[in-house]
């Protein structure tokens, strides 16, 4: 089936996502459309899937226009859907899941449970998948729910597959399954539209690129063009890819905590988590998102008390301290979520580029700020951290997601730190904003020898930050290891293996591949 988008605009107010589009996929290709967070990428596909009304421009499927007034209209024409966030029930079984809505009737109008199991069973069969009809979504790691979602399209013939950033919430080994996955539909026939802003990927799996950038096709591109053209796309203009640093020089003690546990609602959400950062040096933690790096980001600022364990900053205890007065210790923090727990979206620039400091008598004196005094303490920070802003009087909610995070990076990096704590630094940011960011963490950890802790759920960042790299899974630390490890050890990691047990599997992993290739 032969799919292609026409002039496709979509407007929400005055934000333009979808800027007159034109896109093309052929059949039995993967076509991977690339772009930053925000770029437009997710709006396109979500009018290709009903989920949107176009405001101008047309689908084609083999030549013919086609109206979707919803999602079943495109499910109907052929086309399936598996979102970035999975649109699975946890209590039902997974061929419960994938029968919700065009459940078989049997005998006497009855659900026919055997010959949902029975479709579940042919195609995951036939694919190689490996899923059990019977098991229980929420007793199914993130990976096999993903293939779950892909069984309910292909269950429903979709003979085009919209991939929305599969890849974001998977281990390494489990990204390497997706990708043989897309490779086998993609030999049964079947075109994937596969959306990504990750490089590496697009590049290992995809038969064509088209580039978007700020709602409208810049370019289309080979799979085997280089990572930086590529980059230079998605952005617009050249950008470094590598973080520049030299060997950390570690020091005296930065950030400490020792057998910190944290316990809610009977659910063990940290367990027993000891970490040291020194100063001067930057440690990493990665994991898939949601086993515990939120809580750990919130446990060291203050948000939360730990159920058990202690907490030091420079050999200080802190864990019985408030929030303000971690931050007055020392202690720098960039949320994992700008827009709800950085900035207030209504205040300017310079409000908050001081709001942990309003205190401060560098801006005003008793009760009173004096706003000349903060409005040039944010012209300094405009400048000093390229924060793109007309005027330093304009609410933070006008600046792009880019610049809020420099505003916030500004902000705590205007302290004297002995710690910063950075959560998803680098989240729904473009490359050039990526490389800036990455530069400052850097730069703090070398010309102030601060102790930078770095939670990202971005395998690559954390390779090019990390001195040494903690795993997390299911609230506990797996194991610390250097940088040079390699990918698939760090992927079993975060599948809960230990790292003895990693190094030994991917040990026989290496010596099995060597023996296949003689």
């Amino acid at each position: 089936m032969q799919l292609e988008l026409r002039g496709i605009t979509k407007a929400f107010g005055p934000l333009v996502a979808n800027d007159h589009i034109d896109l093309t996929v052929e059949p039995g290709q993967i076509h991977a459309l690339l772009g930053e967070n925000g770029a437009g990428k997710s709006t396109l596909m979500n009018i290709l899937y009903g989920l949107y009304e176009a405001d101008e421009g047309e689908i084609l499927i083999d030549g013919e226009p086609v109206a979707f007034s919803g999602p079943g209209d495109a499910v109907a024409a052929g086309i399936g859907m598996v979102h970035q966030h999975f649109m699975l029930v946890p209590v039902f079984t997974v061929a419960e899941s994938v029968a919700l809505g065009y459940e078989p009737v049997g005998p006497m109008g009855m659900i026919d449970a055997r010959a949902a199991a029975a479709r579940v069973r042919e195609i995951s069969e036939r694919f190689g998948f490996d899923v059990d009809p019977a098991a229980r979504i929420e007793d199914l790691p993130v990976g096999i729910q993903q293939r779950v979602e892909i069984i309910k399209a292909l269950s429903r013939e979709a003979r085009v597959l919209i991939l929305d950033e599969p890849t974001a919430v998977l281990t390494p080994q489990e990204t390497d399954e997706l990708m043989g996955i897309m490779r086998d539909l993609k030999a049964a026939g079947t075109s994937i539209v596969f959306i990504t802003h990750k490089l590496r990927e697009v590049r290992e799996v995809a038969d064509t690129i088209t580039v978007i950038r700020r709602g409208a096709v810049v370019g289309t591109a080979d799979p085997s063009a280089p990572a930086g053209e590529l980059a230079g796309l998605m952005v617009g203009h050249d950008v470094r890819l590598s973080v520049d640093k030299t060997p950390a020089r570690p020091g005296g003690a930065g950030l400490t905590l020792e057998g910190v546990s944290l316990v809610a609602d009977g659910a063990v959400l940290l367990d027993d988590v000891s970490l040291e950062v020194a100063s001067g040096e930057i440690l990493g933690v990665a994991g898939v998102q949601g086993n515990g790096q939120t809580e750990l980001g919130e446990v060291i600022l203050g948000l939360t008390r730990p159920t058990a364990g202690s907490i030091r900053l420079g050999g200080r205890d802190i864990t019985r301290l408030g929030v303000h007065r971690r931050l007055g210790a020392g202690l720098g923090f960039v949320p994992e979520d700008r827009s709800t727990s950085g900035m207030v979206a209504d205040f300017s620039v310079a409000e908050n580029m001081i709001l942990d400091r309003y205190d401060d008598p560098a801006f005003g004196s008793g009760p009173s700020l004096s706003p000349a005094r903060i409005r040039a303490n944010a012209q300094r920070l405009r400048e000093e951290f390229d924060v793109r802003v007309t005027d330093v009087a304009d609410p933070v909610s006008t600046l792009s997601g880019g610049n809020q995070q420099k505003t916030i990076l500004a902000r705590e990096l205007s302290r004297d730190l002995r710690v910063l704590v950075a959560c998803q630094p680098t989240r729904g940011l473009d490359v050039g904003s990526i490389e800036f960011v990455h530069r400052r963490i850097v730069a703090e950890r070398d010309d102030n020898g601060t102790a930078v802790l770095v939670i990202s759920s971005e395998l690559d960042e954390i390779y090019s930050l990390s001195d040494r790299i903690a795993v997390m899974y299911r609230g506990r630390i797996v194991g610390v290891v250097d940088p040079d490890t390699p990918r698939g050890v760090l992927g079993l990691m975060m599948a809960g293996v230990p790292l003895d047990e990693a190094l030994a599997r991917s040990d026989v992993a290496v010596a099995t591949s060597t023996e296949e290739n003689r």
